[in-house]
């Protein structure tokens, strides 16, 4: 575009300095016929016409040039005018084309900060989840309580009768969940204010009584008790009992009573926790 409107400029100059000659030339024409009207008997009349015809033909020339410089130029100034539509025209496609560019750049933007946004909320729910399962699981692990025990760990023999009546502890422990009961003092201490269901069995041999006693903080709950003459002697009982937390429970031999043991277990003591209570 630039070039073309150099190449205009440099016609432009070079038809004015060729009407400048032409003017040039025709005042010197001007000045020649002064000398030849004073010099007109010296030079013939044949030499005069054919100086005339040779400035006829140059004008000529110089008419027929100047003619095709302006269609040149009328050619070049509408081929400059198209080029300039034509640059218009691009110049309004590229503002256009930046236009639709920011306007695609804001919308990916925008889906952009919506995906961040959901991928944010979808994150803080599986934490939340996750927090939820870890309190969920301690929870459980809260309430994981059960114990079941036997009363000898090895050997066989009877115990009991006392002259008092003693609480039985339950050394040879099968299951201790939540380590609530204790097979030392053979008590089972509440962890959590539940319901809890509490079982004992008891085994002997007659003519003596066999009998235990489920109690609650030194409290009879049930007796499990069994006579008979001669023989084995088995008898067992359940409970379910409200426990606030710290409340105890455990297995109590009454005064003159006698149970007996071995490797069958046959006096056992268990408990569990069934639910939670507010």
């Amino acid at each position: 575009m630039k070039g073309l409107v150099c190449l205009l400029l440099m016609l432009e100059t070079f038809v004015c300095v060729i009407h400048h000659q032409v003017d040039g030339g025709l005042n010197e024409n001007e000045i020649s016929q002064q000398l030849r009207s004073e010099d007109r008997g010296q030079n013939p009349p044949q030499t005069d016409t054919l100086r005339d015809e040779a400035s006829t033909d140059s004008r000529q020339n110089y008419h027929l040039f100047f003619t095709d410089i302006h269609a040149a130029l009328r050619e070049l100034t509408a081929t400059v005018t198209e080029q300039k539509t034509i640059n218009r025209e691009l110049i309004a496609t590229v503002a256009e084309q930046k236009t639709n560019i920011r306007a695609l750049e804001r919308r990916l933007m925008e889906q952009q900060t919506l995906i961040l946004e959901e991928m944010n909320k979808k994150n803080d729910e599986i934490s939340n989840l996750t927090l939820g399962q870890v309190a969920l699981r301690k929870e459980n692990r809260d309430r994981e309580i059960a114990f079941s025990a036997s009363l000898m760990q090895s050997g066989s023999g009877y115990i009991g009768p006392f002259t008092t009546h003693i609480t039985l502890t339950y050394r040879n422990v099968f299951t201790n969940i939540g380590n609530a009961y204790n097979p030392i003092t053979g008590i089972f201490t509440a962890p959590l204010k539940g319901a809890y269901m509490f079982r004992v069995s008891v085994h002997g041999h007659g003519p003596t009584r066999s009998a235990a006693v489920i109690s609650k903080n030194g409290k009879i709950a049930v007796v499990a008790e069994s006579i008979q003459a001669k023989d084995q002697l088995n008898a067992s009982n359940g409970v379910v009992l409200i426990l606030e937390v710290g409340d105890v429970v455990y297995v109590i031999l009454w005064s003159g009573m006698r149970i007996y043991d071995n490797h069958n277990n046959h006096n056992t003591f268990s408990g569990f926790l069934m639910f939670l209570l507010k």
